[in-house]
């Protein structure tokens, strides 16, 4: 969805002699592409990078199966846990914008609504989902995001909880306390436009990170994964065998280089020191050795360890980190999302269940939005049945099926109960579903960003 949303708004010119296509936009061409054009006058058309490959099917074909699967990960950017992960659920909210700024634009209203209030949940809920306000790694700080929140990809009642959850890390990690492990994931949230660099939280969890994971070589800082990280050679240079010790990755120093940018400083010390990094053919490593020299083991202080190289991942944040430093912008940043969250402080009027992700409790004074993927209807009661009422399922563009509960007037404290009567999927999966009505922290208000 996301590069869908950027091929569409990629402008381009196409000879219609040859077909050759380019890019027309002065930041994206240095100005050769606007030249090019105007030379050739009538002789072009004007078109986006998609040119006419319509990405509408694609799109909705995706963002179902996102809303029916989502939001909890089956795996997070390390491909080791599933949860509420900051850094996934940031490119989540990012593909449903897209997806709704694409419905926008092709005057699809009821999609774009739709899409925006899946998106605006997401974000209402973050915090809930993936912050710990009792987090011990540094004195004084103890709200900030954690890496992630474990819970499972599968039907079933779930509670998000960040402060007592128990988190299995991979490559011989040990079992740790959620609130008490940590990554940079948090940033893509400000990469992408979702949160100001200066949100409170934000800003504490980069502090908190930096306690933790931060290491100064001498290229300049670099950043491990998480702690208690596995991934990587022993401290007595013997390779990786399942288990280890995870070092500094050149990738990071880039993403913080990127949230320098959104903050409205000067990154060009980052760009320098990933340079440094770079082998002498010009690689990035995956991992960099962070201890005391090895000779014996050919193991260098701020010199590649021995991981992967090159890491493309790593070299597209250095080619990300020169464009944003050059525009005073994040490449990445999505302004429709950025407008939103940032600048408007959009909150969510509903909340969402679906039989993939069914919370436990919802904030008080938002409608209830229970999204099916077949028609039906929905029959529920706020009086432990003494009363009951019948919703059906409305049809959406996405082919999914939706009802609104009207509970926005339920107090904290109270219950509402569901079925679905008929023969639909989700009357198979179970007969009865209550959601409680609580007093959940609001968003906390920030100041807008530069």
């Amino acid at each position: 969805m996301i590069l869908a949303w950027r091929l569409a708004h990629t402008p381009c010119c196409r000879n219609r002699q040859t077909g050759d296509l380019w890019l027309t936009d002065n930041k994206a061409s240095s100005g050769h592409g606007s030249a090019r054009s105007n030379n050739l006058d009538g002789a072009v058309d004007h078109t986006t990078a998609l040119q006419e490959f319509d990405p509408t099917l694609l799109v909705e074909r995706a963002m179902r199966f996102l809303i029916l699967r989502g939001p909890v990960t089956a795996q997070e950017r390390w491909e080791e846990n599933s949860g509420y992960s900051p850094s996934t659920l940031a490119q989540i909210i990012a593909a449903t914008a897209c997806a709704a700024d694409l419905a926008s634009e092709r005057q699809d209203v009821q999609a774009a609504e739709f899409l925006w209030d899946y998106a605006d949940w997401m974000v209402a809920s973050l915090e809930r989902w993936t912050v710990t306000d009792c987090g011990e790694l540094v004195a004084g700080l103890p709200k900030h995001y954690v890496r992630i929140t474990p819970a499972q990809p599968q039907p079933g009642c779930i509670c998000a909880d960040p402060n007592t959850s128990q988190l299995q890390i991979a490559n011989g990690g040990g079992m740790h306390a959620a609130r008490n492990v940590v990554d940079a994931g948090f940033l893509q949230l400000v990469r992408l436009g979702i949160k100001p660099a200066d949100d409170p939280i934000i800003v504490d969890s980069i502090a908190v990170v930096d306690s933790v994971l931060k290491h100064d070589l001498p290229q300049g800082p670099a950043w491990r994964r998480y702690n208690h990280d596995g991934y990587g050679q022993y401290s007595d240079g013997r390779a990786f065998d399942g288990a280890g010790q995870g070092r500094c990755w050149p990738l990071l120093t880039g993403e913080r280089g990127h949230y320098e940018v959104a903050a409205g400083r000067d990154a060009t010390s980052y760009i320098r020191t990933l340079e440094g990094f770079a082998s002498s053919g010009g690689l990035f490593a995956e991992q960099l050795w962070d201890a005391p020299d090895l000779p014996q083991s050919s193991m260098y202080f701020g010199a590649p360890a021995g991981s992967a190289m090159p890491l493309c991942w790593a070299h597209a944040e250095y080619i990300s980190l020169v464009r944003s430093v050059r525009d005073g912008v994040c490449f990445d940043r999505i302004e429709p999302i950025y407008q939103r969250y940032v600048v408007g402080r959009q909150s969510n009027r509903v909340e969402v269940w679906t039989l993939a992700h069914q919370p436990s409790q919802i904030a008080c004074g938002r409608g209830l939005r229970i999204i099916c993927e077949s028609a039906g209807s929905v029959r529920w009661s706020s009086d432990g049945w003494s009363s009951q009422h019948d919703l059906a399922l409305q049809p959406t563009a996405l082919g999914l099926f939706v009802a609104d509960l009207p509970i926005e007037s339920l107090p904290a404290g109270g219950v509402v109960a569901f079925t679905f009567p008929g023969e639909s999927a989700e009357q198979r999966q179970a007969e009865n579903y209550q959601v409680q009505i609580a007093q959940l922290s609001a968003q906390p208000e920030h100041a807008a960003s530069r």
